[in-house]
């Protein structure tokens, strides 16, 4: 005879990833994520202070889930994005340094962006953050806003899909699940996303051959955030992370990516409307996930009472993303700084 409450499946996360206020939990952040149980959350600077605190922290939000695989994401992709830095943490180079070292010598920049990754995963492991917003696949050009700049490796797909791979690569070695961003491209944005809305006009054969085919390369990545960006040759309405035709047509059809799609943070303003239904369109469109960083209280309570649980296609995506986090072996990290920092000598910043 079966026990109902042993057979009972638990009810599957909310579909919303949030972030948190301070350096520790408040009684009311522990009291939402409880009732809300979202899939996870994410951290920025004004969360981390030092170790032991930024552990303490995270064993707290998981805590308040019940649910001690609940991922913990940060934006640490080095150069101007970095939520961890000095004294405790090293100081990553930004990716285009990768890019001009690959120029010079592709091989050695695939091993160099391969080992700074796993450096970067070296540290989030040992704080319990085991997803990193990188790499940015985002191919620039000329006349674009410098939101992206050198937060990309560089102008010619080829090098931004080899050096993506690899950078991929290294975070998995080190126990951390990579996001590829800005799915399907951010690189031609005349407008900064955070503030505004930006337009793409770009015809679709372009957007194909050049934008797109990065994330092509690299669609077997477990984890795609999208860009708040309007592709006006497939949806001159919607920006991609609301729009059915952009996620279903171009990131599910044409790039191949059947990883767990994750939204961009939806507090941004290239956004419009109440919170609750922007996360509702985005999860509407095809988003798996929501992103919410502010870590306000009462807009964290719109955006959950406008999330379901995750659907079912969902749950099996971040179930086979889930299984990638392994235990990293033995790593020597004070030798792999100085190897990275030899093989970018000369590299300028």
């Amino acid at each position: 005879m079966s026990r109902p409450d042993r057979d009972k499946k638990p009810k599957p996360a909310r579909a919303v990833i949030f972030g948190c206020a301070g350096l520790t939990l408040t009684g009311a952040e522990r009291r939402l994520f409880a009732d809300a149980d979202p899939l996870g959350f994410i951290l920025f600077k004004r969360n981390l202070r030092k170790p032991e605190q930024a552990r303490a922290l995270v064993a707290s939000l998981r805590a308040a889930v019940g649910r001690a695989d609940a991922p913990v994401l940060i934006d640490q992709e080095g150069g101007r994005v970095a939520r961890l830095g000095r004294p405790y943490w090293r100081v990553a180079p930004a990716a285009a340094r990768f890019g001009a070292l690959a120029r010079i010598d592709r091989f050695v920049a695939a091993e160099a962006a391969a080992l700074n990754s796993r450096l970067i995963a070296h540290e989030l492991h040992d704080l319990g953050i085991d997803v990193d917003c990188l790499p940015v696949l985002d191919v620039p050009a000329a006349g674009a806003n410098a939101v992206i700049g050198d937060r990309a490796y560089a102008a010619d797909v080829e090098l931004v899909a080899m050096l993506g791979r690899a950078a991929c690569g290294g975070l998995l070695a080190g126990g951390v699940l990579p996001v590829i961003k800005h799915i399907p491209g951010h690189g031609r944005a005349r407008a900064d996303s955070h503030h505004a809305l930006p337009v793409v006009e770009t015809p679709l054969a372009e957007l194909d051959r050049t934008d797109f085919a990065p994330f092509r390369a690299l669609a077997d990545m477990p984890i795609a955030m999208t860009a708040h960006v309007v592709y006006a040759a497939v949806d001159a309405e919607r920006p991609a992370t609301i729009s059915a035709a952009v996620i279903g047509e171009v990131i599910r059809a044409r790039i191949g990516f059947s990883g767990l799609l994750l939204s961009d943070d939806i507090g941004m303003a290239a956004l419009s409307g109440a919170l609750g239904l922007r996360a509702r369109a985005a999860l509407a469109a095809g988003c798996d996930v929501v992103l919410h960083c502010s870590g306000d209280l009462d807009e964290m309570r719109q955006v959950a009472g406008a999330c379901a649980s995750m659907s079912e296609a969902a749950q099996a995506r971040w179930a086979r993303a889930a299984a990638l986090r392994r235990t990293p072996q033995p790593f020597d990290s004070a030798r792999a700084r100085a190897h990275v920092d030899e093989l970018l000598k000369g590299v300028p910043a």
